[in-house]
């Protein structure tokens, strides 16, 4: 299977692996045959265009979704036959998960905390309302936020928990320049201070650059290029990944690089 993360005189540990990962929804197959490995530490990008599959592995990863075929193992437990060892350690965020709007954030988050069996779920919520600067958010009703307030409400969700590994879906969605830049220094400081394992699907290629050391093009189901950013831009010849984001989703089929060759 190739490995995705960093190389080490000792194989680091494989926090998250996925092996011909296939999902069907009826005649449509939404993933074809996945196969990668995510080491601790690492942050590893799943990019692709709308459609292509990120979402569908995300959920086959935390387990809400059955795959049709293959298997998914995280933190050691196969995600189809154990997964409630494997979740208290795991959390995600995804500006498409709605939170109910009549509680307030801060009850929102209370009860979040609680079915992860937070301890001091009250100062936990409060701890991480500093932190993401959601102070003045806690009391209102989730209802009446903004999509960039609601963006930094599913962050703080996901951090309650402090997991070992995080799954992020579009994590500064609807954010503006200065608050994205801001959560992306706090997931860096969050991944150093923890050695967290992070999974990314962004349609931001400048956030993709500065927080991954690897990444999965995908699509149409099917991952057809990987390697570090660097890598894939020289490989390309472009001067940025969203040149060459570009490049792989208006190329055919047939004018794309072996794969074989781009994973090694």
């Amino acid at each position: 299977m190739p490995h995705i993360g960093r190389m080490s005189d000792s194989m680091p540990e494989a926090v998250i692996k996925v092996e011909g990962l296939v999902k069907r929804f009826g005649e449509i197959e939404a993933v074809a045959g996945l196969d990668f490995t995510v080491v601790r530490g690492e942050t590893v990008a799943l990019l692709g265009g709308n459609g292509a599959g990120k979402t569908t592995t995300i959920s086959m990863l935390l387990g809400l979704l059955t795959p049709t075929a293959g298997t998914v193992e995280v933190l050691g437990h196969d995600m189809r036959r154990d997964r409630y060892a494997a979740l208290p350690r795991m959390n995600f965020s995804s500006p498409y998960v709605d939170l109910p709007h009549r509680l307030s954030v801060f009850e929102n988050l209370l009860v979040y905390a609680l079915l992860y069996g937070v301890r001091k779920a009250r100062r936990r919520v409060r701890e991480l309302g500093e932190d993401l600067a959601l102070g003045p958010l806690l009391k209102r009703r989730f209802g009446t936020l903004s999509a960039g307030q609601r963006t930094r409400v599913a962050l703080a969700k996901a951090l309650l928990n402090e997991p070992e590994v995080l799954l992020l879906d579009e994590p500064t969605a609807s954010l503006d320049p200065d608050t994205g830049d801001w959560v992306r220094g706090y997931l860096e400081r969050y991944q150093r201070r923890t050695s967290a394992t992070i999974l990314l699907a962004s349609h931001n290629m400048g956030e993709v650059e500065r927080l991954c050391s690897h990444v999965l093009m995908m699509r149409a189901g099917r991952i057809v290029d990987r390697g570090a950013p660097a890598e894939l831009i020289g490989r390309y010849g472009r001067r940025t990944l969203e040149e060459v984001f570009l490049d792989i989703a208006r190329r055919p089929d047939d004018a794309m690089p072996p794969l074989g060759d781009a994973a090694e």
